[in-house]
């Protein structure tokens, strides 16, 4: 269950985070310009540097694995929501504009629900990064499963880590079916499918 907290708390931030920031993105060529290359180098460090700040500013436990876990898996958030707000046909947003729609109308009401099906591709990206970053912040003191198959690999008990990595994917397929039904259901309902 710490596991489920610790990765809801940290998707629900990064999202929270992310969408915003790629809906920013979307209409602003410079601002994507930027994120993209701050995006393309938070993508390419590795796993453990995010914890170093992290620790460094704060104390070992939850919290600190939280903002470890934002910093790796606000990327997909933000490039999905940039990626699905670009992709949608500029004659809709036009013949939008013409109905009368205001610019706030036109994002809420045609371009976020276009948008939807790739925001929540990238919200299902969120989820994954932040349980492969969940089983990394158990060095920094976590009670989760991912202290289970640290303490599998320290002991090498195969079945114990074998079980805890298990449990982690299982959490992960759950969320990848949950996520993809509303995806589809989202298409379905405006015909994209």
């Amino acid at each position: 269950m710490v596991t489920v907290y610790l990765c809801g708390a940290s998707v629900l931030i990064a999202a929270a985070i992310g969408v915003p920031l790629g809906i920013l993105a979307s209409d602003r060529e410079r601002l994507w310009s930027w994120l993209r290359a701050l995006l393309d180098t938070l993508q390419t460090l590795p796993s453990f540097v995010y914890l170093m700040p992290a620790v460094m500013l704060f104390r070992v436990g939850d919290f600190t694995a939280m903002l470890a876990v934002v910093a790796y898996a606000i990327a997909p958030a933000i490039r999905y929501t940039v990626l699905g707000l670009q992709r949608i046909d500029p004659r809709l947003i036009e013949a939008a504009r013409a109905m009368g729609c205001t610019p706030w109308q036109t994002l809420t009401r045609v371009r976020l629900k276009l948008a939807m099906p790739e925001i929540l591709l990238g919200l299902n990206q969120t989820i994954m990064f932040a349980l492969s970053m969940l089983v990394i912040t158990a060095l920094v003191g976590t009670r989760d499963l991912g202290q289970e198959v640290y303490i599998a690999l320290t002991k090498a008990d195969t079945g114990r880590g074998l079980v805890a990595g298990l449990a982690v994917a299982f959490i992960a397929i759950i969320a990848d079916r949950l996520i993809a039904a509303g995806a589809a259901r989202s298409r379905q309902r405006l015909g994209l499918a």
